[in-house]
């Protein structure tokens, strides 16, 4: 059987190593990027490669609408994967087999299975004859997996004529279904926490492991990062989380209350994403890395450690202040990488055309909006004043755990709702 256009894509992608390490080297993007280039030229279409540093590569391209008049719409996605190895894994993580109507393999899910059925819905159209209602400017960055510095982040602050006249924008982790007392429920990405990657550096007096030492560098920093990881953050509820809730509550048949109890029961009530929409209730902060010393006789004057924290919109300072009171006088803490907080309305006509879009071939299903515990791309086109929306659908098995699968091992994703998406896609660019 002749593969459809989404699973070869899809497939392909996979294969290409861009394993982002963060600070350390990887493959970089420029494989994959060339790959989407010479797609999108064979479409017809005149894509460029920017690096913002050897072999950190971004593509972006300009498909032009039949009414240029009108804003344009970023269609993006990232090209970068955390990392994966192979021994951890049943299959070749990089191989992309096809198994149990599953494609397997890093970035499935996150994000190159998505990336696969943006392009081959562009693909369908321009083989048809047809154009988008505006222009779509359509971008595949790099370095989405490590904050972005050398991908949307670099494009949007050196080249943002490549964005030019772009007020909206659609990407990854919205418009996946799940399933909710027996009803299907696709979450629309409208929202997203801000993200503050925080280094906390203690220091001490360096001196002998078998004498008495109450300025442990070493102590102070473990202490630090127990309160802050053991803190109790307040529930907070935004208006996004909140028309979430009241969806589910509706659903569920329980009646609507900000109390720990139900919110409590509307969370479990969501299945495998409860995890995500729990972690959406409040402001969050996770001790992630540590690090200190050089033999176990010395005890050193210094010690640091990273914190990931999370807020919610218009809590960034406050965030910061509560942890640097847990981390002391002794540990000094230091912003590593800050990107703002999403929270945008549901109710404009660009959501309205993508849950028609949806709902014509699930016309049952419920579409919800839900706020990103993490984050995307979308955080550095707000700078450009472009409102990002997280819109990838998929229909999916309500057995699949599907939030587990993000940076997982063994991740993967159903062929058949790629072809779902796809075709969703489709109807979505042509009414944009």
């Amino acid at each position: 059987m002749t593969e459809s256009d989404v699973v070869s894509l899809a497939r392909d992608l996979i294969r290409i190593d861009t394993s982002n390490y963060g600070d350390a080297d990887g493959p970089g993007e420029r494989e994959a990027a060339e790959y989407v280039a010479s797609f999108l030229s064979n479409l017809g279409l005149e894509p460029t490669i920017r690096e913002s540093e050897p072999g950190r590569a971004s593509v972006v391209a300009r498909w032009e609408g039949s009414d240029p008049a009108r804003p344009a719409l970023v269609l993006h996605g990232h090209l970068d994967v955390v990392p994966a190895f192979k021994e951890d894994w049943s299959v070749d993580p990089f191989g992309a087999e096809i198994k149990d109507g599953m494609i397997w393999g890093r970035g499935a899910v996150d994000m190159k299975g998505a990336d696969a059925m943006y392009l081959a819905a562009v693909k369908r159209m321009i083989d048809a004859g047809e154009r988008p209602p505006r222009d779509i400017v359509l971008a595949f960055f790099a370095d989405e997996e490590h904050g972005g510095r050398k991908g949307a982040k670099w494009m949007v602050e050196n080249h943002p004529e490549d964005f030019e006249g772009a007020t909206e924008a659609v990407s990854e982790v919205g418009g996946f279904s799940i399933e909710v007392a027996g009803r299907r429920v696709y979450l629309f990405q409208t929202g997203e926490k801000g993200m503050q990657w925080l280094r906390l550096a203690a220091q001490g007096i360096q001196g002998h492991g078998s004498l008495v030492h109450r300025d442990n560098a070493v102590t102070h920093l473990a202490g630090a990062m127990s309160r802050i990881g053991h803190h109790e953050w307040p529930l907070e509820i935004t208006p996004t989380v909140e028309r979430l809730l009241r969806g589910a509550a509706d659903i569920l048949g329980v009646d609507y209350a900000e109390d720990p109890e139900t919110l409590d029961r509307l969370v479990a009530g969501l299945g495998s994403v409860g995890r995500m929409v729990e972690a959406s209730l409040r402001n969050t902060s996770n001790p992630t890395m540590m690090d200190a010393g050089y033999k176990t006789n010395v005890i050193p004057d210094v010690a640091g450690g990273f914190v990931d924290s999370r807020f919610l919109p218009g809590q960034q300072e406050q965030v910061l202040r509560t942890i640097e009171e847990l981390a002391g006088t002794h540990v000094k803490v230091e912003q590593y990488i800050t990107e703002r907080a999403i929270d945008l309305p549901f109710d404009v006509p660009l959501v309205r055309k993508a849950i028609d879009a949806v709902t014509a071939d699930d016309p049952d299903a419920v579409v919800l909006p839900y706020m990103m515990m993490g984050g995307t791309d979308n955080k550095h086109l707000a700078s450009l004043g472009i409102a990002g929306y997280g819109f990838a659908p998929l229909r999916l098995p309500p057995e699949l755990d599907f939030p587990a699968l993000f940076h997982g091992i063994d991740e993967r994703v159903p062929v058949e709702s790629l072809e779902f998406g796809t075709d969703v896609m489709v109807r979505f660019l042509r009414d944009c």
